[in-house]
């Protein structure tokens, strides 16, 4: 089976994704300083994209996780040699040292640690890893899908653009593995197991899949594995049914954002007023932009 993946052209309109509402649900004037600092008449943009741009331990480990897995695969496609575990976690090594060159910590930029090392990093990237590889899905894609790795889509190019009706969505997969009559798609995870995202990510990915290659989504088996503490699967079918239920879902999470719009073909947003800050200490004690809301409260260096 051939899947090509569908382009589309550019609009400006937003585009709905699970990251993007959690966001606007979480707290609107972070929503704006993330989508929209452009607009913000009081903060420079560059200031703004300054903490956009911040990462932290939990999301560059799981960036790394992700990049050498990317290269995992990519390497099955090729050998079904046995893995060298030792230089194998030397290339994650080499992973984690690049990151710590070109990316700036939020834990660092607001004081919480000196310095983020590679010893910080090294514990969770190789027990993921670690994890991945003594589990029943490594010996799957070795001995069952690897040899039909020509047709695996690793990390799509874009943003996982696709369509639901007339609304613009964006749902990005890590890895895609047809084999036979179905599709199995994979979500690497480093962090814990979150019960309540786990039907939305997994039917939006049944929606993508379906919608994108014209199949069943009872074809479709996506799979969230989570690779700590322990190697651990989430997993669940949809039907046509389902698929209709998320797309009303998803309708209505954008007419919320929608409201948010002054100019909703050009989304172009309401004035910074109109997307109210909160003040609760276990969000905002995890929100980068903290120090532009409360500089009374908080300390950064940029």
């Amino acid at each position: 089976m051939v899947l090509p993946i569908q382009q589309y052209p550019y609009s400006p309109i937003l585009g709905w994704s699970l990251s993007r509402y959690d966001l606007f649900s979480i707290c609107k004037r972070r929503y704006f300083f993330h989508y929209y600092p452009k607009y913000d008449r009081e903060v420079p943009i560059r200031r703004l994209n300054r903490f956009k741009a911040l990462t932290t331990v939990a999301m560059e480990t799981g960036s790394i996780v992700h990049e050498v897995i990317e290269a995992l695969l990519n390497r099955l496609r090729t050998t079904a040699e046995p893995i060298n575990r030792p230089r194998f976690l030397t290339f994650a090594d080499q992973a984690i040292e690049r990151s710590l060159l070109g990316e700036s910590f939020e834990e660092v930029v607001y004081g919480e640690v000196e310095a983020v090392r590679a010893e910080d990093l090294q514990p969770k990237v190789h027990a993921c890893l670690e994890n991945l590889l003594t589990s029943n899905r490594f010996r799957w894609l070795v001995e069952e899908a690897a040899p039909a790795s020509g047709q695996w889509i690793i990390d799509p190019p874009g943003y996982g653009e696709t369509r639901l009706g007339e609304l613009k969505v964006y749902i990005k997969v890590d890895v895609l593995f047809p084999l036979g009559d179905l599709i199995h798609i994979l979500d690497w995870k480093t962090g814990k197991t979150d019960p309540g995202k786990h039907r939305k990510q997994l039917v939006g990915y049944a929606t993508w899949a379906s919608t994108h290659f014209g199949v069943d989504p009872e074809r479709v088996r996506p799979t969230l594995a989570y690779l700590h503490p322990a190697y651990e699967e989430v997993q669940q079918s949809f039907t046509a049914a389902d698929l209709q239920a998320f797309a009303v879902q998803v309708r209505a999470d954008t007419a919320e954002m929608y409201e948010y719009c002054r100019d909703i073909e050009q989304n172009i947003p309401l004035d910074k007023d109109a997307f109210p800050r909160i003040d609760d200490e276990r969000i905002c004690a995890q929100c980068a932009y903290r120090v532009i809301c409360f500089p009374e409260k908080y300390r950064a260096t940029l």
